[in-house]
């Protein structure tokens, strides 16, 4: 019998493509969500229409449905993950929590960065939020036997999410030939993981006994510069790139938001070792380059008038930081 999974999500950025893979591999899929996302719903899903916050309706799912696997693509604070675990716990085979990367040490003390690597980020109120929800379901795992496995993934992409701050906004800069802001002197190394090939490495830890009470981290080997994303778009648009480097620590002293995450996260060179998904996965392997990857996404705003929303106030701010540094 298939292993009946329920994903409360299962149509954002990263999910949905677990979703097509979950329904290829023959897994019996349910969808808990709200219904407002912009990417179908995949053939052969089960949906049921709902809000994760509506706990008498949740409860109303768990007496008519029996599960083998849940997993919440939308959890981001600890008083959430305290919610599921009330939920979910002796009701479920295994709980896959959506954590992040960007909750390890920052600075980066250490490379390549394992799932022993510390978590530490003093610089981002949303990784140290993963952080908390982690050390939550670990305790409850030690002292309840909660079935918790927990995901890292890094910066995953679809067709539909730029890398750069304002998405939308930047790229029309790039396609104007406008100047466009790269922090740093733009060589840091950076990973970037297609959702497809994500997809490979989470789907095999579904059901999988041998994953319960683990922490995974899910990316790419493949390593790009800041200066090669920027180009790979300019080189998709035909457009010749106008960079401007400003240290991650100016940017931030004029937009704390923006600066959280360089400092936080896409400031620092990464290298991730995915010896520990690949040895219960073997068949993970991130082969989808970015310089290809990133002509997907180039074509899909070239083709989606409706996305191509571009935040004034930002670029005006931009603007600013520019005309200090050129």
């Amino acid at each position: 019998m298939a292993k009946k999974v329920l994903f409360i999500g299962g149509t954002g950025v990263i999910s949905s493509a677990c979703s097509d893979l979950a329904l290829e591999k023959g897994l019996d899929l349910h969808l808990f969500t709200r219904g407002t996302s912009i990417r179908p719903i995949p053939s052969g899903a089960k949906v049921i229409q709902g809000d994760i916050n509506d706990l008498a309706g949740v409860e109303e799912m768990l007496e008519e449905h029996q599960f083998d696997v849940v997993v919440n693509w939308i959890v981001y604070e600890p008083v959430e993950v305290e919610r599921d675990i009330k939920l979910f716990g002796g009701k479920v085979g295994q709980y896959v929590f959506i954590s992040s990367a960007s909750a390890y040490q920052k600075p980066i003390k250490k490379l390549p960065i394992t799932e022993e690597t510390p978590l530490e980020n003093p610089f981002w109120a949303y990784s140290r939020a993963k952080q908390a929800c982690e050390e939550i379901l670990i305790e409850a795992y030690q002292k309840e036997q909660f079935p918790a496995t927990i995901v890292r993934p890094s910066h995953t992409y679809d067709k539909t999410l730029l890398p750069f701050p304002g998405g939308y906004t930047t790229l029309d800069r790039i396609i104007k030939g406008k100047p466009v802001i790269i922090h740093g002197d733009g060589t840091s190394l950076w990973v970037l993981t297609h959702h497809r090939d994500f997809a490979v490495g989470f789907v095999g830890l579904l059901g999988n006994d041998r994953a319960i009470g683990e922490a995974y981290q899910i990316t790419s080997d493949n390593l790009i510069t800041w200066n090669a994303i920027f180009q790979a778009f300019a080189d998709a648009e035909g457009v010749t790139l106008n960079p401007v480097y400003i240290p991650s620590t100016v940017i931030a002293q004029v937009d704390p938001e923006w600066g959280a995450g360089l400092l936080g996260d896409k400031a620092h060179s990464v290298i991730f070792d995915n010896a520990k998904i690949k040895s219960l996965v073997p068949e993970f392997q991130a082969d989808i380059l970015y310089q290809d990857g990133c002509l997907e996404t180039a074509a899909w705003y070239r083709d989606t008038p409706s996305a191509q929303v571009i935040d004034q106030n930002l670029s005006n701010r931009m603007d600013q930081l520019i005309s200090r540094y050129m």
